[in-house]
């Protein structure tokens, strides 16, 4: 028996697929996107999102096997995120995953998609050192973590209303951007001048992120002054994130001893964030450890690593959804 394991993750808006082995090594990776389906709603719409799920697993897991040349019965096991996530979205995967297993004859193992996102970073190559400090930072999550090693996780703190990619899509929505606003804010802030004193949510000396103040901000500067130039906007409103970001990760790494110091989710793509990160790293002595882009979002590679964790451990999680879960939970 191959030690392949297939990871399928639908919690959200993307059909994602991968074949990795125990080492990291990615033998295929599928993505079905739904962004066109999408962007006339300036978001994710939970019902169309799972019925194209629907349509586009099975074609996307033979996919997966189909490039990484391997059948069934070369694979170890399937791991499939359980939560957290859309519950129509997560119902697709976590159903499809069973029914494979039971065709194939494969366990199946319901994966935190948190921790999938932890072990994104190890991906092709081994990037992470321990102890290590998190910075999680998505469409769903804003947190910070300590990792003694890599299934001992201790949370520090978390969202307390919208999370950093939520706040990017909403505030690219208001500057006419489009879906998903994220990246398109990030490149037009590289247009512009932070020369507007935007405020910086919870900047006191902890770990808890609250964005909808700024975001609210944002709304009225736009509103008060219709002629306002957007690149100066974004620029203003990405200042005002990442200071935000480098305060509290700072003060992580420097109560928390890290040989390594982590950014995974969709956000950790942001240009201005790896620069920023690179910066304080350098300051402290801390190796940096970023996913590549392409691991960054949503894929089923990281849910098929994170899947080899719960196997080394003897923990076997029933494919059944669960919309809340933290980042230390398997």
């Amino acid at each position: 028996m191959s030690d392949l394991i297939l990871g399928i993750e639908t919690s959200c808006d993307d059909t994602a697929v991968a074949v990795v082995d125990a080492e990291g090594s990615v033998r295929s990776s599928v993505v079905s996107s739904q962004l066109q389906t999408h962007a006339a709603f300036g978001g994710v719409f939970p019902e169309f999102a799972a019925r194209e799920h629907i349509t586009n697993i099975l074609p996307t897991v033979h996919e997966a096997l189909r490039l990484a040349g391997i059948q069934p019965a070369d694979l170890k096991a399937i791991g499939v995120t359980r939560g957290p996530g859309l519950i129509g979205s997560l119902l697709v995967g976590l159903h499809t995953a069973t029914a494979l297993g039971i065709g194939w004859n494969k366990p199946v193992i319901g994966i935190n998609h948190l921790r999938g996102h932890l072990r994104s970073a190890d991906l092709e190559e081994r990037r992470v050192v321990y102890p290590a400090t998190i910075l999680m930072v998505s469409g769903g999550h804003s947190l910070l973590a300590y990792m003694k090693n890599e299934t001992d996780i201790r949370l520090l703190g978390s969202t307390r209303d919208d999370s950093v990619g939520e706040v990017f899509d909403k505030v690219g929505r208001m500057l006419g951007l489009g879906y998903p606003g994220g990246p398109e804010v990030d490149k037009l802030a590289r247009q512009g001048q932070a020369n507007i004193p935007f405020p910086r949510p919870l900047m006191q000396n902890n770990y808890e992120f609250s964005f909808s103040g700024l975001k609210s901000a944002v709304s009225r500067y736009l509103a008060a002054n219709p002629d306002a130039v957007l690149a100066d906007v974004a620029a203003s409103f990405v200042q005002a994130v990442m200071e935000v970001l480098v305060k509290k990760s700072r003060l992580a790494l420097k109560k928390n001893p890290s040989k390594s110091f982590l950014i995974v989710g969709g956000v950790a793509a942001n240009s201005q964030l790896r620069e920023e990160a690179a910066r304080l790293c350098q300051n402290l002595g801390v190796q940096l450890s970023l996913p590549p882009v392409r691991w960054s979002t949503d894929n089923g590679a990281m849910i098929a690593l994170a899947a080899f964790d719960y196997l080394k451990l003897g923990i076997h999680k029933p494919p059944l959804p669960q919309l809340q879960l933290s980042i230390n939970e398997f």
